[in-house]
């Protein structure tokens, strides 16, 4: 029992090895290296930016206590891209997987459309949906749709076929196949597929939001870019990570909960 606790123990104090690492040279580096400050803020004005950004306390910036607001607008737009394709990606994933017509119908297209860069997109979807909310959506969803349906696909694929066919003798139907056998091989798989999806959403939720929109903390990176507030910058990118992180621990502790013996 000892043992156990003291492993735990030096487990949860190597997670915060690196970011100290990380924080010490932040504060050490630049002066080392007389990094201007237009470059490398300082780990101080960062900080003060940053509770700046939430409270409003030093009103440093127009964007003095509208964290909330900007933090609301994207998580948002993540959720609702998510979402669709969420349940685009896991459905076409399983038909893929389990039917194989419907893979060589899909899939090559599927993969075909994949290897087009996401800034691909930008061009043709501020045509299609123009400035604000859809075009943001469009390119979230859109590019999380592929790691969560090549995930799900192979996760489906790779259920084991004797179980299927046992399923098949003893007279199971094709949807008791799918909710029996199916769905619970592969739902760590698809769980995976998900919190990629869920990673790739924040990282493409800056391009979708250098579109013009009025608010969202892509949009505010954009204006700190144009205005030479590089701190505003960072302090944008801290916000995206920390809130990315949180989704991504509500995502593992819903899958934990659903099969808490295959997710450590």
């Amino acid at each position: 029992m000892k043992k156990s606790i003291n492993k735990n123990s030096r487990i949860d104090f190597l997670n915060f090895i690196v970011p100290i690492i990380f924080l010490a040279a932040w504060m050490i580096l630049p002066t080392l290296l007389d990094t201007p400050k237009y470059l490398i803020p300082s780990l101080s004005t960062v900080a003060k930016g940053f509770i700046d950004f939430i409270f409003g306390s030093y009103e440093l910036s127009t964007y003095s206590g509208s964290f909330f607001s900007n933090a609301l607008a994207s998580t948002y737009r993540v959720i609702v891209g998510f979402l669709i394709a969420g349940v685009l990606g896991v459905l076409m994933g399983i038909l893929s997987g389990y039917y194989v017509y419907i893979k060589r119908l899909f899939d090559p297209f599927i993969h075909i459309i994949r290897m087009i860069p996401g800034i691909g997109w930008f061009p043709i979807a501020m045509v299609w949906f123009g400035v604000g909310n859809k075009t943001t959506i469009f390119l979230v969803a859109l590019a999380a749709f592929f790691p969560i349906y090549v995930n799900t696909l192979r996760a489906v694929s790779d259920v084991d076929k004797n179980l299927i066919n046992v399923g098949k003798i003893l007279g199971a139907s094709q949807s008791s196949i799918m909710k029996t056998i199916i769905l619970p091989a592969s739902l760590s798989g698809i769980f995976s597929g998900l919190r990629l999806g869920m990673g790739v959403c924040w990282a493409y939720l800056v391009l979708g939001e250098l579109t013009g929109v009025n608010e969202g903390l892509g949009a505010v990176m954009m204006d700190s870019r144009m205005l030479g507030n590089v701190d505003m910058i960072i302090v944008c990118m801290i916000s995206i990570a920390f809130l990315g992180r949180i989704f991504d621990l509500i995502l593992l502790g819903i899958f934990k909960l659903l099969r808490p013996s295959e997710l450590r």
